[in-house]
């Protein structure tokens, strides 16, 4: 597993926006899977209508894609970017670690909606999937697993994978860019939400779970490569009825997302002033 020192930190990508070239800023965003700067750039403008802006809306800032949230990390210390955009969670944890660090709450609306990604191959098994992610959201465990954690004021810790005997293994990428939700503690090893999560999607579907390290700027290659049959988390946008809106942060081309198993609104972390 990839060891993430620099790290007790970060992201998924997100975007505010601005009409005056004044107001514009540097800001570093974790690579969105189909995205490049412009498209991060039209895809703010497009998310700002959606959340009532006037129209045109123009987004006069300055877009940094970085492949993982320690190089992004370096790039707001050192001044070369203004701020970076994330979901909250991840805003949060490293804003409150971190004293040089500020946490900016946009209160942004649309929210981001963390679902799983597979190749188009595997939608048959995509199903279990998403049935297992509806059981756990009907009986109360994601709730409960959310809570512990990523509600949480402790440092995430190691859920074990259950073994289960004659099952497929399925594996699945994570980054650890996106602390408390996908972590990667500094010594490489994943904890907190996405081993107990994953844990639980293991019991559910009967599949062997197999963790593979990678950025969240090569979870596109990974998949596509075969190297991984699935993503731990990819973003899509959805209004406060938690409806699908047609702006996703992460362009499936060739993948099946599952349905989502975590919303959060935007933040974002800045230089403490």
């Amino acid at each position: 597993m990839k060891k993430h020192a620099v790290l007790i930190a970060l992201v998924v990508a997100m975007v505010s926006t601005t009409t005056t070239h004044s107001d514009a800023a540097r800001i570093g965003v974790l690579a969105p899977i189909g995205m490049s700067e412009n498209d991060v750039l039209r895809w703010s403008e497009n998310v700002a209508q959606a959340e009532g802006k006037s129209v045109p809306f123009i987004n006069a800032n300055t877009i940094v894609i970085f492949d993982n949230i320690t190089d992004m990390l370096m790039a707001l210390r050192a001044g070369r970017i203004d701020r970076f955009n994330v979901g909250i969670y991840t805003a949060q944890y490293i804003a409150t670690r971190n004293k040089d660090l500020a946490l900016i709450d946009h209160h942004h609306n649309p929210i981001l909606g963390l679902s799983l990604a597979m190749r188009e191959e595997d939608k048959p098994k995509m199903q279990a999937v998403n049935l297992a992610i509806s059981g756990m959201k009907s009986d109360g465990t994601l709730e409960r697993l959310i809570r512990e954690n990523i509600i949480v004021s402790g440092e995430p810790v190691a859920v074990d994978f259950p073994v289960i005997e004659g099952g497929e293994v399925m594996r699945v990428a994570v980054t650890g860019d996106l602390p408390p939700i996908d972590y990667v503690d500094p010594a490489g090893r994943p904890a907190g939400f996405n081993t107990a999560f994953l844990a639980e999607l293991s019991r559910r579907t009967g599949r062997n779970i197999e963790l593979v390290s990678v950025s969240a700027g090569t979870r596109q290659s990974a998949i596509s490569s075969g190297r991984v049959d699935a993503v731990m988390w990819t973003n899509n946008v959805y209004n406060m009825k938690r409806e699908l809106l047609p702006y996703p942060l992460d362009k499936m081309m060739g993948l099946v997302i599952s349905e989502p198993y975590l919303f959060q609104s935007r933040g974002a972390v800045e230089r403490a002033k």
